[in-house]
């Protein structure tokens, strides 16, 4: 596999450049075919300026891959990129009407989510994702325990805590943001362990703003840190501050949507012992924000894990399971963003994730993410008239996902 990557080299990164750089103000040259290689390329096209839409086939031994690239030039002053979400957190949008909704040129779909609770009879899905997730500067949610993730399994090293983001500097980055925050009360502050998340760490503290939405707050407190199977803790406790005052306490976690102004609580175990200890018109505040470990703070941001460092795919990566899969890739500098989906037609087949970071990194990325995949892997491209699927859904239909990647034009 190592070896048919390497044919492509040459003409991937023609390709790959004149793409990036279409509408940014640098030279660039016309796409080229290599002599020999099985990768057929259509073409970049100028979806919006600074950004372009092309497409391939690669022939492996197994079938045919056919994947979608958009390619962005964070350099062109008219393009950003911002992360798309249906309004709160525990709910799920085509990408297709994500994009649509805010008049993206082009989007791909994001991070995992929690898509199903077949472990936990009674208890309904969030559709939450896995990661931390900042739009437009704001921070929407942390991370759940590494143990309470969906997806394919992460390798040696990454978290559930990795995202791909792109900052006020306008350089999109590999980084990792960590939830920081406290609940402060009379009698002192309690640490505060989660964010508009739909697992919260064993004997933790949650914090639920509007942003959360109606969904069910019933999963934060099944599964542990290390076993999302694990059944849901018996001592908890839900503590609902309005105006900066504790208005109810209770014992377990519920539903409905949180007026703005107001937090909802969830303790589990320790922390639920913690939440019991205050009283209803005791003065109480919350603060939290995730904090990065690159420069400065990111305007965007949206969990996945990574698969290419410095041009290399990590090491430990999955060579066995196949499947339809979404990336985003970073080349140039962080100047210029990768974002690709593969096609999940019938008769077609997809790559591991080894092959993904592989071929990620001969589309020019420097350091990539491994984005949620299989029957959520959709990329659009966004016109005035709304938005196009351009890959075919391996389900047969757009499945609704938490997030996804979009990014603009002012041409």
């Amino acid at each position: 596999m190592k070896r048919r990557f390497g044919r492509v080299r040459a003409v991937l990164t023609v390709l790959v450049v004149w793409g990036a750089l279409t509408g940014g103000g640098l030279a660039g040259g016309p796409p080229a075919t290599a002599a020999g290689t099985d990768l057929r390329r259509s073409g970049a096209a100028a979806v919006a300026p600074g950004v372009t839409y092309d497409e391939f086939r690669m022939t492996l031994p197994r079938g045919t891959v056919h994947g979608h690239l958009l390619t962005v030039a964070l350099t062109d002053p008219r393009v950003s990129v911002d992360l798309l979400h249906p309004g709160v957190v525990g709910a799920r949008s085509p990408v297709s009407q994500l994009a649509a909704e805010r008049r993206a040129v082009g989007a791909v779909n994001g991070d995992f989510f929690n898509i199903t609770e077949t472990q936990h009879p009674g208890v309904p899905p969030t559709g939450a994702a896995v990661g931390p997730a900042v739009a437009a500067g704001r921070h929407l949610k942390g991370a759940v325990p590494d143990g309470q993730r969906f997806g394919p399994v992460m390798p040696p090293g990454a978290t559930t805590e990795d995202v791909i983001g792109v900052g006020y500097d306008r350089r999109a980055r590999l980084d990792r943001l960590t939830l920081r925050g406290a609940v402060l009360t009379g009698e002192g502050a309690l640490p505060l362990r989660g964010l508009n998340q739909y697992a919260l760490p064993v004997g933790g503290i949650g914090a639920y703003t509007a942003q959360w939405g109606p969904a069910s707050r019933v999963r934060a407190i099944c599964g542990t840190d290390t076993d999302r199977a694990a059944p849901c803790s018996t001592e908890t406790a839900e503590v609902t501050v309005r105006h900066g005052r504790v208005t109810a306490v209770g014992e377990a976690p519920g539903a409905g949507g949180v007026p703005v102004g107001s937090v909802v609580l969830v303790g589990r175990e320790e922390g639920a012992r913690q939440l019991r200890s205050l009283r209803i018109g005791e003065p109480v505040r919350v603060g939290s924000y995730l904090v990065g470990r690159g420069p400065g703070p990111l305007r965007c941001a949206v969990g996945g894990f990574p698969i290419v460092r410095d041009g290399a795919p990590v090491a430990g990566l999955d060579t066995g399971a196949v499947a339809v899969r979404t990336s985003a890739g970073i080349g140039t500098g962080g100047r210029v963003l990768y974002l690709m989906a593969l096609d999940g037609a019938p008769g077609q087949t997809g790559l591991t994730v080894r092959e993904l970071a592989e071929l990620m990194a001969e589309l020019g990325a420097r350091d990539a993410m491994d984005l949620d995949g299989g029957g959520s892997s959709t990329l659009v491209t966004g016109d005035a008239y709304g938005a196009t699927v351009r890959n075919h859904p391996s389900g047969g239909a757009e499945r609704p996902v938490p997030n996804a990647l979009g990014v603009f034009s002012a041409g």
